[in-house]
């Protein structure tokens, strides 16, 4: 005979979740083709109308999915962000590394600006989807 414990909890693989996953990695292709694209041209100008919008697209992608995130009742609150923030302390050093590159390579100006903007998302976007994969198969009370 099961627990009431066990009975009150929701089972992970029994929850109807929204798309993070799906939206997470339609936001890091935004993001990498951002990136590649102005890293193409270097170490001249590029043409910044393409990375402004694909930095625009990821961006609201990324602010979709946290209110996605926001609105899941229940859930393991307390792995997330556990998870999130070890991955976003490890996601900040390797940024800081690429940012670095950048600046020793001398770029500069408003292609240094949307490469930069482009590693914030990446920072962002990572240790939110590696913590919702983790937090979406705990078990939580209802």
């Amino acid at each position: 005979m099961a627990s009431a414990s066990a009975a009150a909890s929701v089972r992970p693989l029994e929850r109807k979740l929204p798309p993070v996953t799906e939206i997470g990695a339609a936001s890091m292709i935004a993001i990498a083709a951002s990136v590649i694209y102005l890293s193409s041209y270097l170490p001249k100008q590029a043409p910044r109308e393409p990375a402004i919008a694909l930095i625009a697209i990821a961006a609201t992608l990324q602010l979709a999915n946290w209110a996605l995130i926001a609105r899941i009742r229940p859930f393991a609150w307390n792995r997330f962000f556990q998870v999130g923030a070890w991955t976003l302390l490890a996601y900040l050093v390797i940024a800081g590394m690429i940012e670095f590159a950048f600046i020793y390579d001398k770029t500069a100006g408003v292609q240094l600006v949307l490469l930069t903007l482009g590693l914030v998302l990446f920072v962002l976007n990572v240790p939110v989807l590696v913590a919702f994969t983790v937090a979406r198969y705990q078990a939580v009370p209802e």
